[in-house]
Formats: structure tokens, C-alpha cells, sequence
């Protein structure tokens, strides 16, 4: 049991048996006392007075006698107006420690029969262009949120929707026919993401020039971008797919195979995964069945021209179309018919997307929708809202000037990394294998952990440079500080660490350590009930700058006391241990040389 949950229960003893009343355990949240004053955890008596029939100072002051005198963790308190500074047995935080440290799944709970199954979707990647900087974002939120979801003791399922059907698909396969000369990614030596998406570039090209020869010779803009040939060609040839045109079809899964196989490269290399993939080519005829089930139940109506609606004024909101006037479907159709798979192929208790911000509207209206059409979960769903993410200007840029690819910036991070460690002589003294090894490590970390450490809310400014720096609140910062460790750690043998500590009595520093490592515990719940990654990433890096305080302020292998050297040796496992898990849940991996 933490340090805050033995003084959370021994304070409500204490309020019951001062003033006969039950106040219970959970609202009791002890904090970390302010630096300007003496004491380790702080209990605010305020919530508390109703009961007392006192002032803040008294009630205080009653409590904290009581914890003195029957809680063998309290050595003394200070009361500072409402608010009761305790300060914890220094022997009392050895045993602390020495809890923590053995419990492997220390602040992760586990799976049972009864917990909850959460689907996460993320990455919905369009099949006419690689990954890029915004994918990058959403991938590292949804991977993370799903492992620290699991970390809570919820079963979950890491999904992913495909938009593999559409018109900017049949833009790019047009292209190809065109211009392609039957290139594939082998004749190429291109990711077939990125040959795709090349077509897809050529193809906009060609139409732009379509559109201002009309314009030159009359139409208004309007006018050209709907007349020009290309855009007909584009049209004609979705319209074939969706016939099932047999030559269109097999065009369409030959290209579609090939950036798939793309898609799976970029996944790999960035360190997410998945558990189910869904298609919009599968989806978009359920959600038109869907549709249609709701239209003959009233819940949705159809207009003079064919097309129908649902209508949201009775939620404070407008018409939303579900089907135009030719019987197709629009996104929401397809998110329908997406959710109505999921719901068939597993028992979903909570759905969470991870979708920018820009589609705050769009799952408000899907969660009233599901919800009319009968999935239990739909008026529950959570829209994992997140902010843009740029790159300073002129940096980093792509061929195209507009769109970073996730690639080409997984490539400039690691050569950011082997630059930064050449100039610092990091890993010089590794093989070429270990050092590229470490490289790719850092170069991903810096990246993982400069996205995470951000409020997901916030729009943010991705620093190529300033995320690769080895001081300051970075990822090679943390990584620096396990390798540390593990570089202490070998240098120790096994009878110092063998040495019983029991009884020892740590200094302020290290009692400050062993109170972050207890938190760790309340940062993974926390996490997951605000659906944070950022929190887990700003505390690991506040317990990797604890602990090189610590390191810094006092000696390990050249401390003489052999009980004292065996405390800290323990004491520094447990922070490599927890920097390790802890940047486990954000997807980042910790090398052990640097």
C-alpha cells in the first residue's frame, strides 16, 4: 500500500473516530508538500469541518495528534491554516521503497473478468498518400492511450479505419494509368506509399493546368474545376468502382496492396501497432443499410430530392445529410456503418477516437446518431481530441513544401541523432551495429517523447533541434539518465546489493525520490481517467531530473557504508526500473549504453 493510501485511511480513521463520521478514503488525496514548508504529504482539513464544528487551525491540529499517536508511518505535523504538513518517519520510506521495488506490476492493475473493453481508433490514413507529421501525432496518442488504458485494467482493442475508396483514391489510380508507364515500388525502389502518393501529386498538377486553360478560355472557376476532363475521368472511374467493375477493382487492390505494405513499414519503424483494421470500402454499404433501417423507423427523413437527413434541432443543433440525392454516402454514413461492425465483432463498452480537432462537431453528431440507432455505447463515446502539430518554418520541409512525411522525418531524426552524439562522443566506443541501434532509439525517442509531453489538446510546435537536445525536458534526457543507471548498476556486484538495508534512514534527497517513485502509481491511474499521455511523460521526466540531483549531490559505488551503497544501488534500480515502464506506456524505448 502507497504512502498516500496508509495516510488517506488512517486520516478517516481519524475523522471518525474525533467526530463520529464516516468521510470516505477515496476523497482524501494527500499531495506533495510545498518546498516553502517542513513536511512531506499535505491534507486539506477543509472537506472536513462540517464534521468538526471547528476552525481550520483546530480541526488540524485534533487530526494530526491523532495521526502521531496511532499511525506509525506520522512522525510530526505543522499546521499551516487549513491545510495539516506531515512528515513521514524517515525509516518508514526505506520500507517504502522496498515495497515498491518488489512489485514488478507496481501501478499497473490488472486485466480481470469484469473489466471494461476499450476500443481505440486511430491513424485512418487515406490510400492515396503516405503517413505524415499530423499522422505521426495521432499515432503516438492512440498507441500510448491504448497502453496506458490496458495499464488501468481495461481489456483493449487497438483498431484502425482505412478511407480506401473515394474520389481521391480513383485521382491517383487515373494518374497512373496516364503516366505511370506500369512503374511499380519494385522497378521504382519506392515505398509504395510514396509512389502512390506521387500520382496523386501528378494527378492535381495535370487538373490545375486543365482548370486554368478553361478559365482562359471563359468559365469561371467553378465552372472549369467541374468541366475539366481529368476530374470527369476521376468520376467516371469511381462511379465503375462502385459498379464493381472488374478492371477497376483489380487496379484498385493491386495499388491499394502496395501501400498498404508501405503503411505497415512506417507502423513498424514508428512502434504502433494494431489489432483490428477496418476499411471504408467494407463500412459505407452498413452505414447506408443503417441509414435506411433508421429512415423506416422515423428516426431520419428523406428530402423532395431523395437525399436524406437527420434532424439535430432538438439537440441545439442543425440537419445533418446522411445520404445525397444519388443514394451515396457521406463520412458520417461510413463512421455509422464502421461502428455498427465493431459493435458485431466485439463486446465494446467504451469507443474512443483519437481524431483531431477540427472533427469536434463531426463526433458530436455521430454519438447522438449511434445513439438513436441503438448502440448502447454511442452517447458515451469519447472524441480523443487533439491539436495541430507544425514544424518551424523552413525546416524539415518536403519535395512538395506543404506536408512533412512521417518517414522522411523518422530519417532526419535519427541523422539528428548521430550528429548530436557525434559532437558529444556518446557512443563512440560501440560497434556500427550497437551505435545504429542506439541512434534509431534516441532519433525516435526524442521525437515520441517531444509530441507526448505536450497536452494533447494544445496545438504544438514540433523543434526537430531543440527535441534531439540531451538537457532540458527532452527524451534523450531520460534515455541519458537509464543508461546511467544501467552503467551503475553494471559496475556493482551482487554482494553490494546482497547487503540488508532495512533499518536504514534516508536523506532528504533520496526520501524525495522515494516519494516520486510512490507517485507513479496515481500518474498512470490519472492518466488514464483524463486520457493524458503528457502526465506520464512530464512525471518521468521530473523523476529522471530528481534522481541526477540525487546523483549528483551524493556517491553510489564509492559510498564506504556497505548499507548505505546497497540503499542507493536499490534505490537507483527502482528509478531505471519505473523510467523504463513509464516510458514503455508512451511507445519510447531506453537503451542501455549511451
Amino acid at each position: 500500500m502507497s504512502i498516500d493510501n496508509i495516510l488517506a485511511q488512517a486520516t478517516a480513521q481519524a475523522v471518525k473516530a474525533l467526530y463520529n463520521a464516516d468521510f470516505p478514503v477515496e476523497k482524501i488525496t494527500p499531495t506533495t508538500t510545498k518546498k516553502e514548508f517542513e513536511g512531506n504529504l499535505t491534507i486539506v482539513v477543509f472537506p472536513f469541518l462540517k464534521a468538526s464544528h471547528k476552525r481550520p487551525e483546530e480541526t488540524a491540529q485534533e487530526i494530526g495528534d491523532y495521526l502521531v499517536a496511532h499511525c506509525d508511518a506520522v512522525e510530526k505535523y505543522n499546521v499551516i491554516k487549513g491545510f495539516l504538513n506531515i512528515s513521514i518517519k524517515r525509516a518508514f520510506w526505506t520500507g517504502v521503497l522496498q515495497s515498491v521495488a518488489a512489485d514488478p506490476d507496481y501501478g499497473f492493475k490488472k486485466v480481470t473478468p469484469e473489466s471494461k473493453l476499450v476500443m481505440i481508433e486511430y491513424s485512418s490514413p487515406n490510400t492515396n498518400k503516405p503517413l505524415h507529421l499530423g499522422h505521426v501525432r495521432n499515432n503516438l496518442l492512440g498507441y500510448s492511450l491504448a497502453l496506458i488504458m490496458a495499464a488501468n485494467g481495461n481489456k483493449v482493442i487497438k483498431t484502425n479505419i482505412v478511407n480506401d475508396r473515394g474520389i481521391h483514391i480513383c485521382k491517383s489510380m487515373l494518374a497512373w494509368l496516364k503516366w505511370g508507364n506500369g512503374v511499380t515500388p519494385e522497378s521504382s525502389g519506392k515505398k509504395g506509399d510514396h509512389l502512390i502518393g506521387d500520382f496523386y501529386v501528378e494527378f492535381d498538377k495535370h487538373y490545375k493546368q486543365e482548370v486554368s486553360e478553361l478559365m482562359a478560355k471563359g468559365m469561371s472557376k467553378e465552372e472549369a474545376e467541374k468541366e475539366a476532363p481529368l476530374i470527369k475521368e476521376a468520376h467516371a472511374m469511381l462511379k465503375k468502382w462502385e459498379d464493381g467493375d472488374p478492371e477497376v477493382r483489380a487496379l484498385w487492390k493491386k495499388m491499394n496492396s502496395w501501400v498498404y505494405a508501405g503503411f505497415d513499414e512506417t507502423y513498424k519503424r514508428l512502434g504502433v501497432s494494431f489489432d483490428k483494421i477496418y476499411y471504408e470500402s467494407n463500412t459505407y454499404l452498413e452505414g447506408k443499410k443503417k441509414v435506411l433501417e433508421g429512415l423506416d423507423k422515423g428516426l431520419f427523413y428523406r428530402k423532395d430530392d431523395g437525399s436524406v437527413w437527420a434532424d439535430l434541432t432538438s439537440n441545439g443543433l442543425d440537419q445533418k445529410l446522411l445520404l445525397r440525392s444519388d443514394g451515396t454516402s457521406v463520412y458520417m454514413t461510413q463512421d455509422i456503418g464502421t461502428a455498427k461492425l465493431r459493435f458485431e465483432d466485439y463486446p465494446i463498452d467504451q469507443m474512443i477516437y483519437v481524431v483531431g480537432n477540427e472533427q469536434n462537431y463531426h463526433f458530436q453528431v455521430l454519438s447522438i446518431l449511434l445513439d438513436r440507432l441503438g448502440f448502447k455505447w454511442g452517447k458515451d463515446l469519447i472524441h480523443f481530441s487533439y491539436g495541430m502539430v507544425e514544424l518551424p518554418n523552413g525546416k524539415m520541409k518536403s519535395r512538395e513544401g506543404t506536408v512533412v512525411d512521417a518517414d522522411d522525418l523518422m530519417d532526419e531524426m535519427i541523422a539528428q541523432a548521430k550528429q548530436v552524439s557525434k559532437d558529444r562522443n556518446i557512443v563512440a566506443d560501440m560497434s556500427e551495429q550497437e551505435r545504429d541501434n542506439v541512434m534509431r532509439i534516441i532519433g525516435l525517442g526524442a521525437l515520441k517523447y517531444f509530441i507526448l509531453k505536450v497536452d494533447p489538446r494544445k496545438n504544438m510546435l514540433f523543434n526537430p533541434a531543440e527535441s534531439i537536445d540531451f538537457n532540458g525536458n527532452t527524451g534523450p534526457f531520460v534515455q541519458y539518465t537509464y543508461a546511467r543507471i544501467q552503467s551503475v548498476l553494471r559496475k556493482s556486484d551482487a554482494a553490494d546489493r546482497a547487503v540488508d538495508f532495512g533499518s536504514y534512514e534516508p536523506n532528504e534527497k533520496e526520501i524525495d525520490l522515494i516519494q516520486r517513485i510512490t507517485d507513479f502509481a496515481a500518474v498512470v491511474s490519472e492518466a488514464g481517467r483524463t486520457y493524458s499521455p503528457a502526465l506520464v511523460a512530464n512525471y518521468v521526466f521530473d523523476l529522471a531530473k530528481t534522481y541526477n540531483q540525487f546523483y549528483h549531490d551524493y556517491s553510489i559505488l564509492r559510498e564506504e557504508d556497505a548499507r548505505v551503497r546497497a540503499f542507493r544501488l536499490q534505490l537507483s534500480t527502482t528509478v531505471g526500473s519505473l523510467i523504463k515502464r513509464g516510458f514503455g506506456l508512451l511507445g519510447i524505448e531506453v537503451p542501455d549504453r549511451m
